[in-house]
């Protein structure tokens, strides 16, 4: 039998099996899915492991051609072994044994090389294979039924060839094989990649059509070197049965629907009342949370903290949301003017001052609104300048102040004004200006009420300030 023949029977036995399959599952009436899996469910409630078992013909060329060492090739029955594990819908991995012999021929061209045939027998031959699901004929239907698959990977071989020469001699590699000719086998890689359908006979069994093709890691397999070394090649055209192992209570992941199990997962009115009843759920959390965060007063605490909840707009408040009043004088840190020291109410939260803070003078007084020097002032200045000039260890602080007309703003730049008009006084006497220096409290320091006109101007001043 010659190559052409075999490969157009194999080629027609795939195509029949397929096409009485195919009619099959067209004649089935849909089901539901037997099985409760959930698309998002999971492997544990799939079976994911099959076990092969599968016979065919055994050959040393394959369908991509190139050359051969022998002019023909004999068919020899092949037989094999899968154990293949399902990691999801489209891909598994497989671990696979073949057994057989190839053989093959000179007769159409005796003078090729010095051989007239050859016979390889396995020892083991063994390989690991990625399994991808690439097409599924009824895949819009809610069962699957035929599955078309390639693979890849890698493998081992050990095989001893014969052959025999012109002269009739039987040379045999069979303890001779090896770098040192001391082994029984030759032990070979291969690549090998594969082709096949897949028809589901039942939840436990499927029926396997399959092409796979080895490309060797040497030019030994026939026991024959060609002049341009190349790599030696053979197929495995064959057919077999798999059988899904696991729980009769768990579907075979290979013949899962996703697109199924998704649209009856949707369709599922438990699942509507979980979805339903989970709505309600988030609706109440928010509802809670939105009270939890309730700040009626708009003070930053919120209504369950809330130790005062009727805080005033703007009002600084503490942790606990009520009024912050760091100096403990009563008065709230954003009406007191002074909230680091104790004062009263009357002085915005200040504590009243004293004037002539220095011993033997006066406060430096100024006009509404003005930060110059009334003439006035100077016998003061002058007294103060000649007592630092004649005293080097003494340093001193102008404090300017301000009356509360007019903006804080406006005031607190005044009251500095004020201070430095004293200060370049006492510079331009002769004092060192590294020996003075200024401070303007603006109008939140007042020595007497705001509401006189005589408190009012008792209030524009500057004081001195012994560092």
């Amino acid at each position: 039998m010659n190559y052409s023949t075999i490969k157009k029977a194999v080629v027609l036995s795939m195509v029949s099996v397929l096409g009485i399959t195919a009619a099959n599952a067209q004649d089935t009436t849909s089901t539901a899915m037997s099985s409760s899996a959930k698309v998002f469910g999971g492997r544990a409630q799939y079976r994911t492991w099959s076990l092969g078992l599968n016979a065919g013909v055994l050959a040393p060329v394959n369908v991509l051609g190139g050359s051969n060492d022998f002019s023909n090739w004999d068919t020899r029955l092949g037989y094999g072994a899968t154990l293949r594990k399902q990691f999801g819908h489209a891909f598994g991995i497989e671990l696979g044994y073949l057994g057989g012999d190839i053989e093959g021929n000179n007769e159409d061209a005796p003078g090729q090389n010095d051989r007239t045939s050859f016979e390889t027998q396995y020892a083991y031959h063994g390989s690991i294979m990625g399994v991808v699901n690439v097409a599924t004929v009824d895949f819009l239907r809610r069962e699957n039924n035929v599955n078309f698959i390639v693979k890849a990977g890698y493998g081992i071989a050990g095989y001893a060839p014969s052959y025999v020469t012109a002269s009739g001699v039987n040379v045999d590699w069979k303890g001779v094989a090896g770098d040192n000719n001391d082994e029984d086998y030759v032990q070979e890689q291969f690549i090998p990649v594969g082709l096949g359908v897949k028809f589901k006979v039942s939840e436990r069994v499927n029926f396997d059509l399959g092409y796979n093709m080895y490309f060797l890691d040497g030019d030994n397999l026939d026991g024959t070197r060609t002049p341009a070394n190349s790599n030696d090649k053979y197929s495995y055209a064959y057919g077999g049965l798999e059988f899904s192992l696991g729980s009769s209570a768990k579907p075979n992941l290979d013949w899962v629907n996703p697109v199924a199990l998704m649209y009856d997962e949707l369709k599922d009115p438990t699942l509507r009342q979980e979805v339903e009843a989970l709505k309600g759920r988030v609706s109440t959390i928010e509802t809670t949370v939105s009270d939890l965060l309730k700040d009626s007063d708009g003070d930053g605490v919120a209504d369950k903290l809330d130790k005062c909840p009727n805080t005033e707009a703007g009002v600084k408040v503490d942790g606990s949301g009520c009024p912050l009043d760091v100096d403990g004088d009563g008065i709230p840190d954003s009406k007191d003017s002074c909230p680091t020291e104790k004062g009263t109410a009357e002085l915005n939260g200040c504590p009243a001052m004293t004037s002539g803070t220095m011993t033997g003078y006066n406060n430096i007084q100024f006009e509404f609104n003005s930060s110059v020097l009334r003439t006035s002032a100077y016998p003061t200045l002058d007294k103060l300048s000649a007592e630092v000039r004649a005293n080097e260890a003494l340093r001193i602080q102008l404090d300017g102040h301000a009356s509360a007309e007019g903006t804080e703003e406006y005031n607190m730049q005044l009251s500095k004004d004020r201070a430095n008009s004293v200060k370049t006084y006492l510079v331009n006497s002769g004092v060192a200006a590294n020996r003075i220096s200024t401070r303007g409290y603006g109008e939140t320091r007042p020595v007497t009420s705001n509401a006189t006109e005589e408190g009012r101007s008792q209030n524009r001043r500057v004081e001195f300030r012994q560092q």
